[in-house]
């Protein structure tokens, strides 16, 4: 199979690329604007590989997408490419509009003038979040896939603009196409800007860890490994248009989870003067319409698909923090050029 991965070189795109280069035999084009975010040097043990090939582009440039899907005339896409981060979408949602909402138009519409109405064994994957759901208060069931939408970030809602756009080519237009709505991803090769590798900065560095309010937000959180098993596995299959949710089922307070990775790092890396890395924990004011709880239901997928998680919290965590200890010059440097 021929995949073509949006967004590759970003967090959960280049650790898909890596699985898919070291354990199957498809062929991978890689399409990125390589962005601020882009860690180009996360595939660096695969770049020259036989199977792999990089394109730079923006898709927001229809013209350059038509190129590369005429080039490479791919079976699938898996769309990962997007603005993520909440706190920059508030302070300026237009990049999100046009790369969520315009890229995703540009990629639909380049795939279904490739496959035409021969797109028997074709997929487009879109890669969505639970946060398109909107807040759930704490007695509130999980997120499934029949819930309504209820975005309120400027990121969430060009999320669930870009989920509708895809609904509506699969049916209109019969493009074979599936929506997933995963959970907080975290692992090895976040972009610091993130919670986790946040805090993980701020507590090596001496400084005080920010928590927004109270630190009582409520997140599942799935090790992205695990995360990019499920969409290899959904693209591979041969389901028409639907929608999954990927979680962990795994919930835990901003402020616990932040206590959680200080407690690993008082093993892994003691401050020299044996004081909890949680004593550098600090509260800060709330962000803007800051969800309070996002939690997914995942019974389709393990039903549906056979599949279910594999990577426990704190065991997940702990890798994590390893990564980063050994990688910390790589996390300065990332975190030096915001």
């Amino acid at each position: 199979m021929k995949i073509l991965v949006t967004g590759g070189s970003g967090f959960i795109g280049s650790a898909l690329i890596r699985h898919l280069i070291a354990n199957t035999k498809h062929k991978v084009l890689n399409i990125d604007n390589e962005t601020y975010a882009a860690m180009p040097e996360a595939l660096a043990q695969i770049e020259n590989d036989r199977n792999y090939l990089f394109e730079k582009i923006d898709i927001t440039s229809d013209k350059s997408l038509k190129q590369a899907f005429t080039m490479f005339k791919p079976d699938a896409v898996i769309h990962l490419a997007a603005e993520s981060h909440v706190d920059r979408s508030i302070v300026g949602p237009a990049e999100f509009i046009n790369t969520n909402i315009l890229g995703t138009y540009n990629l639909l519409e380049a795939s279904k003038d490739l496959w035409g109405t021969f797109a028997e064994g074709k997929k487009f994957l879109h890669v969505s979040t639970d946060e398109v759901f909107g807040s759930l208060n704490p007695n509130d069931q999980p997120f499934t896939e029949e819930h309504k939408y209820y975005p309120n970030s400027p990121y969430s809602a060009s999320k669930a603009s870009s989920d509708l756009l895809v609904r509506a080519w699969a049916i209109t237009y019969g493009l074979p196409a599936i929506v997933t709505n995963c959970s907080n991803n975290y692992g090895p090769w976040q972009f610091p800007e993130k919670f986790i590798p946040v805090v993980i900065f701020n507590a090596i560095q001496g400084n005080e860890i920010p928590i927004y309010g109270d630190g009582g937000n409520i997140r599942d959180w799935l090790y992205v490994d695990d995360h990019i098993k499920a969409l290899l596995k959904i693209v591979e299959s041969d389901f028409e248009y639907t929608t999954f949710n990927i979680g962990a089922n795994q919930e835990i307070s901003n402020l616990k989870l932040a206590e959680l990775i200080c407690s690993i790092l008082d093993s892994m890396n003691p401050r020299t003067d044996s004081v909890s890395y949680k004593e550098q924990i600090s509260f800060v004011g709330d962000r803007l319409g800051h969800d309070f709880r996002y939690a997914i239901n995942s019974k389709k997928l393990q039903e549906e698909m056979g599949f279910s998680i594999e990577s426990d919290l704190e065991n997940g965590i702990t890798k994590t923090v390893d990564w980063y200890l050994k990688n910390r010059n790589w996390l300065l440097s990332k975190h030096n050029s915001e």
